[in-house]
């Protein structure tokens, strides 16, 4: 039976396997680890004897890794990973500050998160956030991710989550004056028109026409895209019309790259902040938690300022 020890290869040793395939030799290696090429050599040839598996090819002192080494280093690799930016989250914390490893969906973070960011970190600059590679769905059992910002109606196993924006759902459509403008008067007018589509929502403009009272739009009709700033970007180039969360689409309503011509609606979908239930006191989560709901807040309070601010504007321009 194999024991527990020889299961747990030391540290240092499995730094020196990574390091080498990483610079590709012993040499670079003991450059990078400051260490004698000898002590290298020592100890990737102490850690085969550990695991009882050659690891490298030797050949005219050339190392070549076997296909188990191949397999080993990888899986080495994000173990060391996982060790530095769990001990980095160490160094750096305390009750309020810290390192933050943050998942976001591209456009909000682009459109609606990154402008802001400057706020927290004049608030709370002892907190560091690091922004992973989104990917859907979350695995708050990593190291390398402590919360994540997602779509959805805010029901996320295992997982706390707090509503931030994204419920009111502006209609879009090209820009007066452009190739692609259009008229629309009423909301039927809209069953003749190209109906651009987001992918995860495939019951958008279902939901809009319930809203609206409208009958005999297909609904599932229209070009699909992944994100919705491709599908800002396409309805400003006049391709068709849209249905986006408001946060997201707000600035290029006000000035004009994009028109407003019909009411929205809202839905059930939303941008959601979430972390596992046990880290709901850490400090710096709690801080971007904090400010992330302050900001919010404040968001939908100017939204809905501007949207009644229009609403003024078109009952003007309907009277005259």
């Amino acid at each position: 039976m194999t024991s527990l020890r020889r299961l747990n290869p030391p540290v240092h040793l499995l730094r020196a396997f990574s390091t080498v395939v990483r610079f590709g030799g012993v040499s670079r290696a003991a450059e990078a680890l400051h260490l004698t090429q000898s002590a290298v050599s020592k100890q990737v040839q102490e850690l085969e004897k550990w695991v009882g598996v050659m690891l490298f090819e030797r050949n005219r002192k050339r190392l070549t890794l076997t296909p188990a080494g191949e397999r080993y280093e990888r899986a080495v690799r994000a173990l060391l990973s996982q060790l530095e930016a769990a001990t980095l989250e160490l160094i750096t914390s305390d009750d309020r500050s810290g390192a933050l490893y943050l998942s976001v969906l591209p456009t909000f973070g682009a459109k609606w998160l990154i402008p802001r960011l400057p706020q927290f970190q004049q608030r709370e600059p002892q907190v560091t956030l690091h922004f992973v590679p989104y990917v859907h769905g979350y695995d708050f059992e990593s190291p390398t991710l402590d919360c994540s910002i997602l779509f959805g109606d805010g029901h996320w196993p295992g997982a706390r989550a707090h509503y931030l924006v994204g419920q009111q759902v502006a209609l879009i459509a090209p820009p007066l004056g452009s190739p692609g403008a259009l008229d629309l008067r009423q909301p039927a007018d809209l069953i003749a028109c190209t109906r651009l589509r987001h992918v995860t929502i495939p019951d958008a403009w279902a939901q809009w026409c319930e809203a609206h009272g409208v009958s005999g739009m297909r609904a599932l009709d229209g070009p699909q895209f992944d994100q919705f700033q491709s599908i800002i970007r396409a309805v400003m180039a006049g391709m068709g019309v849209a249905l986006v969360p408001r946060c997201l689409v707000q600035d290029e309503i006000a000035s004009g790259l994009v028109t407003e011509p019909l009411p929205g609606y809202t839905s059930h979908l939303g941008y959601w902040f979430l972390y596992p239930e046990g880290r709901a006191q850490h400090g710096a989560l709690a801080s971007l938690r904090d400010w992330l709901l302050e900001s919010a807040a404040q968001s939908a309070a100017a939204m809905l300022a501007a949207s009644r601010a229009a609403a003024v504007k078109a009952a003007g321009a309907d009277r005259s």
